[in-house]
């Protein structure tokens, strides 16, 4: 999930997270946190809404109250929050929780989803919105990576979204197998982190020699995994072989 990601990326250790809003993402987004030990409020006013978070999370996690109560805030002691994510269905109740959040509880992180894509502009640091989550946005930034990437796969997005783990597996004939790591014209921002070779993880060296079916494991910046896909698919021979 893209919300629990941009979370967890900014702070793996246990934290306390208030949720202002009970709809699917929140309620999923709630579980998932609690799952992991993290500490977790949910605040949601709607009777139908809480009777659905009653069956999938724990009583004590759950206030009934409007978000943007400020006593709702106190008693959910968002004072002592890692992390506000408004997650309501209404843009404007999100920007106002995360300026309040910030501006009246010195909340340090906050995350807002948007509902609509014409307000989008407005989810910036005017209104102490750390980051905006997009849906549609996402949506169409992951559809046109993987056109870009071609067979290559995009498993894990890193320190908000400015790093990504991929994967490809070389097939027969790609212009690599035979090549050493070291022997790759690799951009700085692209370090290849492990090879998987007949269900065994290998952790690759300079001398390591490149096999067919061999699953490649990178950590790559914004401009690495395409230079990437060029090295490994075929498109840049040259380039791979250090020509």
């Amino acid at each position: 999930m893209a919300l629990r990601r941009y979370i967890t990326d900014w702070w793996v250790a246990e934290m306390y997270v208030v949720i202002a809003g009970g709809g699917r993402t929140a309620s999923q987004l709630a579980a998932l946190l609690v799952e992991q030990q993290h500490q977790v409020t949910v605040i949601e006013p709607r009777s139908k809404v809480l009777r659905n978070l009653h069956r999938e999370l724990p009583t004590e996690v759950i206030i009934e109250g409007d978000p943007t109560n400020p006593e709702v805030l106190r008693q959910a002691n968002v004072d002592r929050a890692d992390v506000l994510a408004a997650c309501t269905s209404d843009d404007a109740t999100n920007l106002a929780l995360c300026h309040y959040a910030r501006t009246h509880f010195d909340v340090p992180r906050t995350i807002a989803r948007v509902n609509h894509p014409n307000t989008a502009w407005l989810f910036n640091e005017l209104f102490h919105v750390d980051v905006a989550l997009n849906q549609a946005e996402i949506l169409a930034s992951l559809i046109e990576e993987e056109m870009s990437l071609g067979d290559m796969m995009t498993l894990l997005k890193l320190r908000r979204g400015a790093y990504s783990l991929v994967e490809e597996k070389l097939p027969d004939g790609a212009p690599v197998v035979g090549v050493a790591l070291g022997e790759l014209e690799l951009p700085d921002d692209c370090v290849i982190a492990g090879i998987i070779r007949r269900g065994k993880l290998i952790i690759p060296r300079g001398e390591t020699v490149f096999e067919s079916d061999d699953e490649v494991l990178a950590v790559v910046g914004p401009d690495g995994a395409e230079h990437l896909a060029l090295v490994l698919g075929g498109a840049a021979q040259g380039t791979a072989n250090g020509i």
